[in-house]
Formats: C-alpha cells, sequence, structure tokens
C-alpha cells in the first residue's frame, strides 16, 4: 500500500477501505432440530400432536399479520416480478423516504423461494406412542417477504423472512450506508454516489467511520427489526424458550477503494493491472496474497479471468477456493480492490457476527498485499534502447528502412554484412539529441564498384534473394554498465 501511494500519490484524492455488502443469516437455535421442535409443541404449546396443520396455521397467521402490518402502514407489497432488480423497482420509494428524512418500512416484496423447513409424516409400522410423528428438514419452495428498511444506524437494509416454521431471517447491511449516517450525524460534508464516496471533507472522519462498524451494533439493530417484523411468538413462549437468534455471516465483501483526481489515469492504469495480473498473477502468487500455502489437497478455484459484465464495463477477478478478488474501475473516477467470501473457513475464521473484527484485520491485510503487489509490478521501469532503436528508421547506406509489423529488412550480402547483422545493439547507450542510425555498410564493404543485378536495377525483389533479418538479443543478454529495472525502494 506505501508503494502504490508513492507511485500515484500526485495523482490520488484520498484513499479509504470498508465493509461494502454483509449478508447474515438469522437462526433460531431453539428451534433448529425436530427434537426441539416436538419439545416446543408438546411441553410449551400444549399440544401433543406435532401435526402439519398446526405448523401450518402459524405460517397463516403470520402470512395475516404482514398484510395487516402494510394495510395499517399504507406501505406497498407486491409480488416480485420475474427479470426485475428489486433494488431499481423500490428505488423511487426509498428516495421519498430520505426526502421526508423519516425511517422504517418503505416497501415490501412477497417472492416465492427455495428455503429450510420440516417434513412431518406417520410412522410405517405402529408405535407405542400414538402421538409419535417423524420430523425431517427438507427444502421446499414457499413465501418469503422481503422488508426494505431505512434504518437511522445502518441506513437502507434489506431483510428477508420465510414465512414456514423455523422462520429463518436474512439480512443484507451495506457498509457504505453506515459510514453515510455516521457522517451525517458528525456533520461532515461528502459526495456519495451509488455504493462509493466521491468525495469528503474529512478523509480521516470517514475512515474512522468505517471502522466503527462492530458487531455490537449490528446485533443491536438486527434484533430490534427481528423483534418488529419478525415471527410472533406469546410471552409464555418467550420466558420458556431462548428464542433470541444466532447470526452467522454467509457472505461479506471487503473493499479498499482508490479516488483519483482525475479520471484520464484510472482507464490506463485498470488496463495495464489487467494484463500484468493475467501474466504475473499464477496460482502460487494467488495463494500468497490469500495467506495460505500451496499444495496439492488444496480445493476450489486458482485462476484469474476478465469478466465483461456490460460494454465499457470490465472485472478483473481472481478465484481463490470459495472467495474472489474483484478489481474494477466505475463511474471514471475511481478504482476499487474487492474481497468477496462466501466461506470463511477458507481463511480459518468463524462464520458467527461476533468474529467481525477478526475478518476486518485478514480482508484488510489480503487487500493491502494485492494493492502491493500491483504497485510493484506497475513500478518496473525498463530501459531498452533496442526497442527505441527499432522504432526509428534504419538507415544503410543511402536507403533509409521504416520498421514496422509489415516492413522488412533489406537483403543483405557478404560475410561482412552478416556479421554487422549480429551485432548487439542493446548495450550501446544513445546520447540523447543523437539520430538513432546504424552505422553505414559502405564502411565495412569493399571500396570498388560492384556491378548490380537487373532486379537491382529495376528496384525489385526476387523470391531467390536472400533475407537476413535483425537478430534481437536474448533475454539474458544484458549490458553490464546500466541496469535494466530500476524500483522504487
Amino acid at each position: 500500500m506505501d508503494v502504490f501511494s508513492k507511485l500515484f500519490g500526485n495523482l490520488l484524492a484520498f484513499v479509504y477501505h470498508c465493509f461494502d455488502r454483509i449478508v447474515i443469516h438469522g437462526y433460531l437455535s431453539a428451534l433448529s432440530r425436530p427434537e426441539q421442535v416436538v419439545h416446543f409443541v408438546r411441553k410449551v404449546v400444549g399440544v401433543p400432536v406435532v401435526s402439519k396443520e398446526l405448523l401450518s396455521q402459524r405460517t397463516a397467521d403470520y402470512q395475516n399479520w404482514v398484510e395487516a402490518y402494510a394495510r395499517n402502514h399504507h406501505i406497498p407489497i407486491e409480488w416480485a416480478e420475474k427479470g426485475v432488480r428489486k433494488e431499481d423497482h423500490v428505488l423511487p420509494w426509498l428516495r421519498r423516504i430520505t426526502n421526508k428524512n423519516a425511517y422504517g418500512v418503505y416497501f415490501i416484496f412477497k417472492s416465492m423461494e427455495q428455503g429450510s423447513t420440516f417434513r412431518i409424516s406417520m410412522p410405517k409400522y405402529p408405535t407405542k406412542d400414538p402421538h409419535y410423528r417423524i420430523l425431517a428438514r427438507q427444502r421446499s419452495r414457499f413465501t418469503h417477504y422481503y422488508f426494505y428498511i431505512r434504518d437511522e444506524t445502518l441506513g437502507p437494509m434489506v431483510m428477508r423472512v420465510a414465512s414456514f416454521f423455523p422462520f429463518q431471517t436474512t439480512y443484507y447491511v451495506n457498509g457504505h450506508s453506515f459510514i453515510a449516517q455516521e457522517l451525517n450525524r458528525a456533520q461532515v460534508g461528502f459526495r456519495k454516489n451509488d455504493n462509493a464516496f466521491l468525495a469528503v471533507d474529512d478523509v480521516a472522519a470517514l475512515q474512522a467511520a468505517a471502522d466503527r462498524l462492530s458487531p455490537e451494533i449490528i446485533r443491536k439493530r438486527l434484533d430490534y427489526w427481528t423483534f418488529v417484523l419478525g415471527p410472533k411468538f406469546s410471552a409464555k413462549e418467550r420466558s420458556a424458550l431462548n428464542l433470541s437468534r444466532f447470526y452467522a455471516i454467509a457472505q461479506i465483501e471487503y473493499c479498499r477503494n482508490f479516488i483519483f483526481k482525475r479520471n484520464f489515469p484510472i482507464h490506463k492504469l485498470f488496463e495495464r493491472s489487467c494484463e500484468l495480473g493475467l501474466w504475473r498473477l499464477t496460482a502460487d502468487k494467488i495463494a500468497t496474497i490469500f495467506g495460505k500455502r500451496l499444495n496439492r489437497r488444496m480445493r476450489g478455484k486458482l485462476a484469474t479471468i476478465i469478466d465483461q459484465i456490460e460494454h465499457g464495463h470490465h472485472v478483473f477477478r481472481a478465484y481463490f477456493k470459495s472467495a474472489v478478488l474483484r478489481q474494477y474501475e466505475k463511474f471514471a473516477t475511481f478504482l476499487r480492490n474487492e474481497l468477496c467470501s462466501n466461506n470463511l473457513t477458507d481463511f480459518g475464521l468463524r462464520k458467527g457476527l461476533d468474529h467481525l473484527d477478526a475478518v476486518r484485520q485478514t480482508f484488510q491485510t489480503i487487500t493491502s498485499r494485492f494493492a502491493g503487489y500491483q504497485a510493484q509490478w506497475l513500478n518496473v521501469h525498463v530501459d531498452f534502447p533496442l526497442l527505441q532503436r527499432i522504432a526509428l528508421p534504419i538507415t544503410i547506406g543511402s536507403v533509409r528502412y521504416q520498421n514496422s509489423r509489415r516492413a522488412r529488412h533489406p537483403p543483405v550480402r557478404g560475410p561482412a554484412a552478416r556479421r554487422h547483422s549480429r551485432r548487439r545493439l542493446d548495450c550501446q547507450a544513445n546520447p540523447s539529441g543523437r539520430h538513432h542510425h546504424l552505422p553505414s555498410l559502405r564502411q565495412s564493404l569493399r571500396t570498388e564498384p560492384t556491378a548490380l543485378r537487373p532486379a537491382q536495377t529495376q528496384g525489385t525483389r526476387t523470391d531467390r534473394t536472400r533475407r537476413f533479418p535483425l537478430r534481437l538479443p536474448s533475454h539474458r543478454q544484458r549490458c553490464p554498465s546500466r541496469p535494466a529495472i530500476s524500483v522504487l525502494p
């Protein structure tokens, strides 16, 4: 990271790193296993038989409550249409509640999705207990509710609630929304576009707000909205069982953003970074960036690709197991390195929300290491006088030839001319202000005039003419008098 700042410090406005998108699952630990459900129905509710009708009644009660809540608070509730992005559809309602400076639920979506539930069946053979039923976990398709919320602390967030027992919940939180709320509370001016900060009055306050996102803050707000919008339990049921939820991180993104003063160097830097990444970012380098040792027993992906999301918008991806490290440019204003993980066990981390600080430290190290590698690759200045010579016209005798992809070298005849064509050109320094011309062949050939062939007099070249191309030195041949690569310390 220090090398990157030294290399492009005059082009950067500021740099910040924070959590981006966080997906959290909420589990009712007291009702997650079949035996716990049997205990809840028989001992707490007081019903001897665990039947499908009993669980269906719970689902119907919750669905009726959601419809009544939307009707009483004048909240639109709709079925999600196929092919329509939910965030784009609810954007007008978000702008409306933001302009009013209000907080709460502003939209509800209904969607038929796969979810975890229980299957109840009769035993094949009779048992001593006539009320005995077989409960097994299964995944089926049923109604899920998406509550779009504007929270006072976390900003815009989404809460998905399954309408079937055991009522699993999923929360979608964004770190940039939390930072915006913190800056507004501290009265720090900023300019935010979509999911990035493009300008801010106090960069230190921005980074401090990003570091304040803690598990305690997230848990407090999730517990509140789960109590308000989640399935309802009576006071007797809450006193008999611990109905608090266990929050686990399902997906998390951590990003490092480079905000440039102008947009002209961003595309060139990103294009060059992609080229070097595809060439230099091998499997062992990927494992080193992610802090792991490469071995044969490692499972998952180890690859680098470039995806084209839309016309002119490309994303560089480096895969490691269930994680992916992305780099892309956005709005021609900032360059982002983003690490996304779908399974924290790949990094030796636990998925509980209490381990969010350990995730921050690990992901911050990985993104910083990736930026350091890119800075080293971009900080290579190669001084090849040979390439400068090839780019300029070549004068042989009184004839001047222009080097290009299609241009070919003139025929060279004679042993002295062949020795001249094999001369090393990379170790001869080119003084500034002097034309890059090769020595004339007339100095090495005989001084007596030579009779020209008919083909030469006509200015044409026959097919039998032998051509001796200019041989380039191999990569091992270097000039001992001057270094080939210079890097910042």
